[in-house]
């Protein structure tokens, strides 16, 4: 459980921190349209504020104190899911980057009202409309991965021929 702590830990501090550069530090919501272009036709900071769920839904809807009581029950429950059951060390890697980056997002709510995206990521002709940030990145990856990691009991059961 220490690794989930530990990942979790830098997951959101590394979230926040990069949420600060760019909405304090940077000023991102106040250049000009709340755009700026790091690697041109790639990646853009393009401040975003989304109050709604994934990709902005339900955002006309003041679902702030509901987002966040999801959150922190999602939070919980994987807690005492990997606690309870256990995890492989891509289990409990998987679990840490869905709880911090969860966590940021509350934070976020908790301060600014809504979460500040800011990554836009565009390729090969392909122009995506959207904004992410850090957190979103984890919980997604985190997500997947505690999808797939492998069951620890599973190692301890003879494998069949």
């Amino acid at each position: 459980m220490r690794l989930l702590y530990w990942t979790a830990f830098w997951v959101f501090v590394i979230d926040q921190v990069s949420k600060w550069l760019i909405v304090q530090w940077l000023d991102l919501p106040n250049l000009t349209e709340g755009r700026l272009t790091v690697v041109p036709g790639f990646v853009e900071f393009r401040m975003a504020w989304n109050r709604g769920v994934n990709f902005g839904l339900f955002s006309e809807f003041d679902m702030k104190w509901v987002l966040i009581a999801v959150a922190l029950a999602i939070t919980v429950g994987v807690l005492i899911w990997l606690h309870r059951s256990g995890a492989s060390r891509m289990g409990y890697i998987a679990g840490g980057l869905l709880v911090g980056g969860a966590l940021g997002n509350v934070v976020d709510r908790l301060v600014y009202g809504a979460v500040a995206d800011f990554l836009n990521v565009t390729c090969c002709g392909i122009v995506n409309p959207y904004a992410f940030n850090v957190a979103d990145i984890a919980i997604f990856v985190g997500a997947i991965g505690l999808a797939f990691a492998p069951d620890p009991k599973d190692a301890s059961k003879p494998k069949k021929k």
